[in-house]
């Protein structure tokens, strides 16, 4: 038995190089769904579910800053009592 366990084991370190570009090369997407953001600050955003994210990327932060100023404060959530969050929906009104 101690010889099979040892056997499975070495060919499981033999065979794991053959699999490793296979996993290098995976294909990883992240995408951001910036209709779900319901207010913007400069150190991420809440989604209209209410949950909180850091931005993905700056390009992410600036295009959405870009296109909603009204709903982007250029400082952190957590200055803020209510920790950012408002309660209008401003998204429901449109």
């Amino acid at each position: 038995m101690k010889r099979t366990i040892q056997a499975v084991l070495i060919a499981a370190a033999l065979a794991a190089p053959a699999f490793a570009p296979l996993a290098a090369k995976a294909d990883v997407t992240v995408t951001f769904d910036s209709g779900s953001v319901a207010y913007g600050y400069n150190d991420g955003y809440w989604d209209r579910a209410r949950a909180w994210h850091p931005w993905p990327n700056p390009r992410a932060q600036r295009e959405w800053r870009e296109r909603n100023a009204a709903h982007y404060y250029n400082w952190r959530h957590d200055r803020d009592r209510d920790m950012g969050w408002h309660d209008d929906h401003w998204w429901d009104h449109r």
